[in-house]
């Protein structure tokens, strides 16, 4: 049964509720973790860390790579009912069955476990959101008003809970709980519109069989990228026994999702699914053009975080976070190129790699930065602390960014990045030095704060415009405010 392509889903509506939704994951923290960073102390913090990495790793195995693997294959079959039922169908029992066999090791292990069992009892809820996990589903068909809503809804509850429930150091797991057990309400809400959007089917007629060797080609890049996302934080725990170091790379890796968030995880969500869908209509010149437009896109934003996160750090982090974090400063400084690096390889692999087919070559080049990246934690972390773990993720990240430009196909190159970053880069470096030479005039945290951030965002904006950057002419100064003008000329006629 074909579907109407009428019906195509906005991708610029797609991409302001889910940018909506970014925004909003980056608002949240702002507001609550001045409070719970003072409450729950470094060494809390660092204990949440450390315990929900290894609750990961079963979560990981039980979803294997459903989430690319799913996305792009319901993508694919967007236009045929049955067939994308079938698919839903087949891929989410597929779920279920790992699922289940990492929850029972996971029960194995905390009956293994003294130290913190409690905290790995709570995170049990983490392997059942993941087997409920069927936002691929609705990606695919880019139908992101689902995810998001609900999504956002049981976020704002959950951080309403924790306001009321949580007051002292000693109700870290009631934390834990209320982080973990939101999302997995979340994944569980979706289910209430499957059936918008399949057929009845009879069960006895699935296969599952063949979706097995397929995501693996997915998992084994989520493996990969564990080892730089999630063993950081174990290793960093294992090799220096220090709770507090774990807090400070957590608070450090939060702040930088926050960023990454804003600047492409929005854009490669939307734009994942739709490309799958031009790849499998061979529409080539269009996937160039958006990919593009995405790098444009990424560059503007990663660079201008990068530059302003490095400078105003050393005053953001004692007012936000409270005292006791002064080495969170220097780990962001260390850490914010990181968005701009991990922009480039997230778009490829998100909008390339991916829907083209070529997964299976991007997880050689993910592997080999994991293998790097693991190298260079165990000679780094036992020296440098949690200051290591960064520079072994960002070794990896370049590594695996160059390889990528260098293996897709002529869709991005060096010189491309060059002719469409440079004007960026220069703007980046002048707010940077704008921002220090106006630092030691201020006396206060925050006073520094409120005034080094929106002055940074002013003369990043201010230096894009003189040197006449074509990302902010043509497309934010040019398309969207076309866009604006048009709508007010049609409500005057």
């Amino acid at each position: 049964m074909k579907m109407n392509k009428k019906n195509s889903p906005s991708v610029k509506v797609n991409f302001i509720l889910s940018t909506a939704y970014q925004v909003m994951i980056f608002i949240l923290p702002l507001i609550t973790k001045p409070y719970f960073s003072r409450v729950l102390r470094p060494e809390g913090l660092g204990i949440y860390s450390y315990t929900q990495s290894y609750q990961t790793y079963f979560s990981m195995f039980a979803a294997l790579g459903t989430m690319a693997y799913g996305t792009r294959e319901i993508a694919r079959a967007r236009d045929d009912l049955e067939r994308r039922t079938r698919l839903f169908w087949e891929i989410e029992l597929m779920t279920v069955i790992t699922s289940t066999i990492c929850l029972g090791a996971w029960i194995l292990f905390i009956l293994a476990k003294e130290k913190y069992r409690i905290y790995y009892i709570v995170l049990t809820m983490g392997i059942f959101s993941t087997m409920f996990d069927i936002s691929w589903f609705f990606n695919g068909l880019e139908e992101f008003k689902y995810t998001v809503s609900k999504n956002a809804f049981f976020k704002i509850v959950g951080v309403i809970l924790l306001f009321i429930f949580v007051r002292s150091r000693e109700d870290l797991p009631i934390y834990a709980g209320i982080l973990i057990g939101s999302t997995m309400l979340g994944n569980l809400s979706m289910w209430l519109y499957v059936k918008r959007f399949t057929v009845p089917v009879d069960f006895k007629t699935l296969n599952i069989k063949p979706h097995f060797k397929e995501t693996l080609i997915y998992f084994i890049p989520s493996i990969a990228t564990s080892v730089y996302t999630v063993l950081d934080k174990t290793l960093i725990g294992l090799l220096t026994h220090n709770e507090a170091q774990n807090g400070f790379y957590e608070q450090t890796t939060e702040m930088v999702n926050m960023m990454k968030a804003l600047t492409f995880t929005s854009l490669n969500n939307v734009l994942g699914a739709r490309i799958s869908y031009l790849f499998e209509n061979k529409q080539y010149q269009e996937i160039k053009e958006r990919i593009r437009l995405s790098i444009n896109y990424i560059l503007y934003l990663g660079i201008g975080m990068c530059f302003g996160l490095m400078a105003v750090a050393s005053r953001f982090v004692p007012w936000f976070y409270g005292p006791g974090y002064d080495e969170v400063a220097t780990m962001l400084q260390l850490m914010s190129p990181i968005v701009v690096v991990i922009g480039i390889s997230g778009c490829l692999g998100t909008q390339y790699f991916t829907p083209s087919g070529k997964r299976k070559l991007s997880a050689r080049f993910i592997i080999a930065g994991a293998c790097i990246n693991l190298v260079l934690n165990l000679i780094l972390i036992p020296r440098f602390l949690g200051n290591g773990a960064i520079a072994a993720s960002l070794a990896a990240e370049l590594l695996i960014t160059s390889l990528y430009l260098r293996h897709c196909d002529g869709y991005l190159t060096l010189s491309i990045l060059w002719k469409d970053g440079w004007k960026k880069l220069a703007a980046g470096l002048v707010m940077m030095g704008g921002i220090f030479l106006v630092d030691p005039l201020i006396g206060s945290n925050k006073l520094a704060v409120l005034i080094e951030v929106p002055l940074g965002v002013l003369i990043y904006f201010g230096m894009t415009f003189l040197l006449r950057d074509q990302f902010l002419l043509d497309f934010i100064l040019g398309r969207m405010l076309k866009g604006i003008l048009g709508k007010l000329r049609r409500k005057k006629s």
